[in-house]
């Protein structure tokens, strides 16, 4: 009950936030960023593909609040700031079990992220950006200590945007640290790779391909070392408002499903 009422306090502080912040966006500018952004979901670029991180922020002086389902019925709550337009925190909480007919089982733990951008993107330089995110999705084991797609932990990820006629594209790779290794002894650095493309106006693809070295160990309920190929559509509803729908695993690189997680997300973005 305690942890339900916590779900709830969250939620009910992010709509308060929505009902009360002004409704005129705030849009930085930096006057060496040579790079024009297209993204019309508020002309920014995803800050994460599915799983996977990409090395954009938000803008200064705004926040987004994110739902978000994966496998076993379970619902992750997130909520980020943008304290500047290099700096974000967030911090998110849920459980599984919260969709469907059985007794919701909640996480143990709130987990928070934190990212920084160490390099702004220019015409011919990607951005580069450092970061934490504790969250990690899909069913937790407590046996083990790790949720089924592990959270990305300490991380570096660069990002470059191209725009193609009336398109604009995205490539992404970075390495990462996940912290969840207590239970299965694998604690290898991993790589990832990324792509996003914007279709019209509306219309969000993103694709990335996660090594998951530290998720290979081949066991019940660790991966089988072919990494995680994952995808995802994004509409983008409104300027504040974006809905996608995700598939994950969809080389099957897990001994205890054998097919791809489905999700569904909503994201609401806001300025103070």
């Amino acid at each position: 009950m305690p942890r339900l009422l916590l779900v709830c306090s969250l939620l009910l502080c992010s709509v308060s936030l929505f009902a009360q912040s002004e409704r005129v966006s705030r849009r930085d500018t930096d006057s060496d960023d040579n790079v024009q952004r297209i993204y019309s979901y508020d002309n920014l670029p995803p800050r994460q593909l599915v799983d996977c991180p990409t090395a954009a922020t938000l803008p200064r002086a705004s926040f987004d609040f994110q739902v978000r389902t994966s496998s076993n019925g379970s619902l992750v709550g997130q909520t980020t700031v943008g304290l500047h337009r290099r700096f974000m925190l967030g911090m998110s909480y849920g459980g599984e079990n919260v969709l469907g007919d059985e007794k919701a089982d909640w996480y143990n733990e709130m987990q928070f992220l934190v990212k920084y951008q160490l390099i702004t993107e220019t015409l011919y330089m990607p951005a580069l950006a450092l970061g934490y995110e504790g969250q990690g999705y899909g069913r937790y084991f407590n046996d083990l200590e790790r949720y089924m797609f592990k959270s990305k932990g300490f991380y570096a990820v660069a990002s470059k945007g191209y725009r193609t006629y009336k398109w604009s594209s995205g490539l992404h790779a970075g390495v990462y640290y996940s912290l969840e290794d207590d239970g299965d002894q694998d604690d290898d650095v991993s790589i990832f790779l990324g792509a996003d493309l914007q279709l019209q106006n509306d219309l969000l693809l993103v694709a990335e391909y996660d090594l998951a070295l530290s998720d290979n160990h081949d066991t019940e309920h660790s991966g089988k070392g072919w990494g995680y190929l994952n995808v995802g559509i994004r509409w983008i509803f409104s300027e504040r408002l974006e809905i996608g729908f995700d598939m994950e695993n969809l080389i099957g690189n897990r001994n205890d499903t054998k097919n791809p997680t489905r999700g569904l997300r909503i994201t609401y973005l806001e300025f103070f």
